[in-house]
C-alpha cells in the first residue's frame, strides 16, 4: 500500500519588523567598519570580502538578539525563521536596499537623492513624486554608493573628499552620478532607461516626432548626414539618438564613446542590431592620480579603429574638437548629443567647448571646423507638462568669419505641436535626403512658391 504524499508545511514567515531591525543594526556596523577602514588607510572591502563581512556581522547581530531574549526569559527565533531572516538581511545589505524597488519599476525615469531622507522620483511622462528614504543616515548613503563604486564593472571608482564626483553604470544599466563634500549633503542621481530601446515609431506615438520629423530624421540617418542632437537635461537626447541608430545598417562598423556606458548599441537586440560595434568608455584617474582616459583620447583612438561612424554619447568639453574632426574626415553619419537651449545656441556651445581644448581654437577656426563637419542640428524642447518634442532641425551651410551660416529646415512649436514651414534646404542636403527617399518639398510647406 502506498503512503499518500504529504506536503511539507511552509516555514513561518520572517517578521518584517525583525528583518528591518537586524538590517538596520547590521548596516550600522558595516558603515562603522568601513569608516574604520578609511581612517586606517585600508582599501575598501568589496565583492566576496564584503559579503563575508556582512555574513559575520549579521550572525553577530542575531547571536546578540538570541542572547538578549534568553537573558529575559523570552523565546528565541525558530532555526528556520532565523535562517530566513539571515538570507533576507544579507540580500538587503549586499544589494541596493530600498533602491532596488525603485529601480525595478519600469515607469521610473530619474531618482534624485539629497541626503538620506530626501528622495524625488520622476516618472515617464514627467510626473514627479516624493519617495521613501533609501538610507537611514547620510553615512549609510555614502557607504552604499562607495560600495557600488568599488564594485563597478568598469573598474573601481573612488568617491571621497579627495574625489568628490562620481559617474558609473549600475549592474542593471542605470547611470549613477553622485557628489559629496562639495555639497551640504551627499547628492545622488540615477537615470533609468527603458528595459528595451525605444524605436522611432515609439517616439512618434509619444509625440516627440510627428510624421515629417520622423521621416526627415530617418532619411538623414540613412543618407549618412552628421547629426548633433541638442536639448536640456533629460530632454530625451540619448533616447532619440538610440532610436535613430536603429536605422543604421547592420553591416556598418560603429564605435561609441561615453564617459559612462549608456547608449548600449553594442548590446541592442543581444548584439544583433549592430554586430560590428565597439563601445568605449572614459576612465578617471586611479587612486594614485594616473591612468585617466578622456573622451578626447577615445575619439582620437576611435578613428584608428576603422569606424564607419563615430557616436559620442555627449560632448561637453575639449573632446568637441575631436568630434567635429571625426565628422569632417570621412566618418559621415556620425552622431553626438550636447546641452543647448536652442538649435542656434548649439554654435555658441561648440565655440565654448573648442576654446577649452588643448588646441585653443579661435572662433573663426571653430566655425570653419563646424562648416566642414556640416552637421544637422536636431533640437528637442520639453514643455511645462513634461512632453518632449523635436522642435527644430537646422543645417549648417557654411561659415563667414564669426558667423555660422545655417538654415532652419524644420520648425515645430514645442507647446502647440504646430509645424510651420522651414527654410529650403541647401542643394547638397536636398540631394542627400532625396537619395534616401525623403521629399524635401514637405519641409518648406507654406513657403513653397
Amino acid at each position: 500500500m502506498t503512503t499518500p504524499n504529504r506536503s511539507r508545511e511552509p516555514a513561518p514567515a520572517a517578521p518584517a519588523a525583525t528583518v528591518e531591525r537586524v538590517a538596520a543594526e547590521a548596516t550600522n556596523r558595516l558603515v562603522a567598519a568601513a569608516r574604520d577602514d578609511e581612517a586606517a588607510g585600508r582599501p575598501v572591502v568589496v565583492g566576496a570580502q564584503y559579503r563575508e563581512r556582512a555574513r559575520t556581522v549579521i550572525a553577530d547581530v542575531l547571536d546578540a538578539m538570541a542572547g538578549h531574549a534568553l537573558s529575559n526569559a523570552r523565546p528565541v527565533m525558530a532555526p528556520e525563521v532565523e535562517e530566513q531572516v539571515r538570507r533576507l538581511v544579507l540580500a538587503r545589505v549586499c544589494g541596493l536596499g530600498p533602491l532596488e524597488e525603485l529601480l525595478a519599476d519600469p515607469e521610473v525615469e530619474n531618482i534624485a537623492i539629497t541626503g538620506a531622507e530626501r528622495v524625488m522620483v520622476r516618472y515617464r511622462g514627467g510626473h514627479r513624486a516624493a519617495a521613501d528614504p533609501v538610507a537611514s543616515s547620510d553615512a549609510e548613503l555614502i557607504a552604499l554608493v562607495r560600495r557600488l563604486a568599488a564594485e563597478a564593472a568598469s573598474g573601481e571608482r573612488r568617491w571621497d573628499a579627495s574625489a568628490p564626483m562620481l559617474n558609473l553604470e549600475l549592474p542593471g544599466g542605470q547611470r549613477l552620478a553622485a557628489v559629496m563634500a562639495l555639497s551640504r549633503r551627499p547628492s545622488v542621481v540615477i537615470r533609468c532607461h527603458p528595459a528595451h530601446h525605444l524605436r522611432l515609431r515609439d517616439l512618434h506615438r509619444a509625440g516627440m516626432v510627428e510624421d515629417t520629423a520622423r521621416d526627415l530624421l530617418t532619411a538623414a540617418t540613412r543618407a549618412r548626414l552628421n547629426l548633433l542632437i541638442s536639448g536640456a537635461t533629460a530632454a530625451g537626447k540619448t533616447t532619440l539618438l538610440r532610436a535613430l541608430a536603429a536605422h543604421i545598417p547592420a553591416g556598418e562598423r560603429l564605435v561609441t564613446i561615453e564617459d559612462t556606458f549608456e547608449l548600449g548599441l553594442d548590446t541592442a537586440d543581444e548584439g544583433a542590431a549592430h554586430p560590428d560595434c565597439v563601445a568605449l568608455q572614459g576612465r578617471p584617474p586611479n587612486l594614485e592620480g594616473i591612468g585617466e582616459v578622456t573622451l578626447a583620447d577615445l575619439v582620437r583612438q576611435a578613428l584608428r579603429l576603422s569606424p564607419d561612424r563615430v557616436i559620442v554619447g555627449e560632448t561637453r568639453g575639449p573632446e568637441t574638437v575631436a568630434v567635429l574632426t571625426a565628422m569632417s574626415m570621412g566618418t559621415d553619419g556620425s552622431m553626438a548629443t550636447l546641452h543647448a537651449s536652442s538649435s542656434a545656441g548649439v554654435f555658441t556651445k561648440l565655440a565654448a567647448y573648442t576654446a577649452q581644448a588643448q588646441e585653443r581654437l579661435s572662433l573663426e577656426a571653430t566655425n570653419l571646423l563646424i562648416a566642414a563637419a556640416a552637421p544637422l542640428i536636431v533640437h528637442i524642447d520639453a514643455t511645462p507638462d513634461g512632453a518632449r518634442r523635436v522642435s527644430s532641425v537646422r543645417e549648417v551651410v557654411g561659415a563667414e568669419g564669426h558667423q555660422i551660416v545655417s538654415n532652419e529646415i524644420y520648425r515645430r512649436d514645442a507647446e502647440t505641436g504646430q509645424v510651420t514651414g522651414g527654410d529650403p534646404p541647401a542643394p547638397a542636403t536636398a540631394r542627400a535626403l532625396a537619395g534616401a527617399g525623403f521629399d524635401t518639398a514637405r519641409l518648406v510647406g507654406e513657403w513653397i512658391a
